[in-house]
């Protein structure tokens, strides 16, 4: 990527506000400026071993061979440094040979864990809202035209209050849905370092919720970053009728895009994300392959170990 493709791209794994949010969720980042582009590392300590995360990145020039090789090089001696196991990092490049080729010339391997959305959908928010929404699948605008005639309503703040109520209720969602959700402490630092551009939206029928979502908003493009809900979504179109609100919010407040997060890998219909992969792509967007997250060996030995131990949680996950 050229700097002018990066400064585009949107990325906040990359910036400023997620080395601070790493830092007061309790992790090391390391954030350098090498062969002229800005690399954020993230020590984290795991009890499989501790690694070097590189998030959506690194933002460069991956088409310069000197940069490559001169980025890369200091990424494995800030690792060593550290005492790292690997560095794991995904960049923010589409899954194509041209751009495989750049990971085989640096030693990288495919990582038994996935990092950060490698499969997402993009909405483009240049359209008007007519057009956004005809270019949604038939059944998705049905769902966002019946939440209107049902009378739900949204609203969105990032009150300490309404974050704390989000995460009891992403809490009891993954219960049911079996999956990790970020903790308290995780969420308040998305809340602070964020600032206004981290926003709860709600979803309510009358007094009650039925659906609430954390929306990022950095650069050019909105993120639907975490979701949550209530048996109530099982029958009405909270989640629909979040999202569209989001996505005109986005749009008015000239956005390029409105990002929809994770989505099942392609052939994949035992994925643990293929229901959501269902509702998210009915919005219309493109959907974007970026290439799988990537490892670099500091310590043969302790990462065969970590190989073993994701590939089995991994399995048993059905991600």
């Amino acid at each position: 990527m050229t700097k002018t493709e990066i400064e585009k791209s949107g990325n906040f794994l990359q910036s400023e506000i997620w080395s601070a949010v790493n830092r007061q969720i309790g992790h090391t980042p390391i954030l350098e400026k090498i062969a002229g582009f800005s690399v954020l590392m993230i020590v984290k300590n795991a009890k499989r071993g501790r690694y070097l995360e590189i998030p959506g990145g690194p933002l460069i020039d991956w088409t310069d061979t000197a940069v490559r090789q001169q980025v890369f090089a200091r990424i494995r001696a800030v690792a060593r440094e550290n005492h790292c196991v690997f560095v794991r990092f995904r960049p923010q490049l589409a899954n194509t040979p041209e751009n495989q080729a750049y990971l085989q010339d640096i030693g990288a391997v495919p990582a038994p864990f996935h990092l950060y959305a490698e499969h997402t959908v993009v909405v483009d928010l240049s359209p008007d809202e007519d057009t956004l929404l005809a270019n949604m699948r038939r059944q998705t605008r049905y769902e966002v035209r019946r939440a209107a005639k049902l009378g739900l309503s949204v609203s969105h703040d990032n009150s300490e209050e309404t974050f704390r109520k989000f995460h009891k209720i992403q809490s009891d969602t993954a219960a049911r849905q079996h999956f990790i959700p970020p903790t308290m402490k995780e969420l308040l630092a998305y809340r602070e370092c964020f600032g206004n551009d981290a926003q709860i939206y709600t979803a309510k029928q009358g007094s009650e919720i039925v659906a609430m979502g954390l929306i990022l908003n950095y650069g050019v493009e909105a993120d639907y970053f975490e979701a949550a809900s209530t048996n109530l979504n099982r029958k009405l179109p909270g989640a629909y009728t979040l999202l569209w609100h989001a996505i005109c919010d986005a749009k008015k407040q000239g956005k390029a895009r409105f990002n929809l997060w994770g989505i099942a890998p392609p052939g994949q219909p035992h994925h643990r994300y293929a229901g959501v992969t269902t509702f998210k792509t009915g919005f219309g967007g493109d959907v974007t392959e970026y290439i799988p997250a990537q490892d670099i060996v500091i310590n043969k030995i302790k990462y065969q170990k970590v190989k073993l131990i994701e590939t089995v949680r991994k399995k048993r996950r059905h991600l």
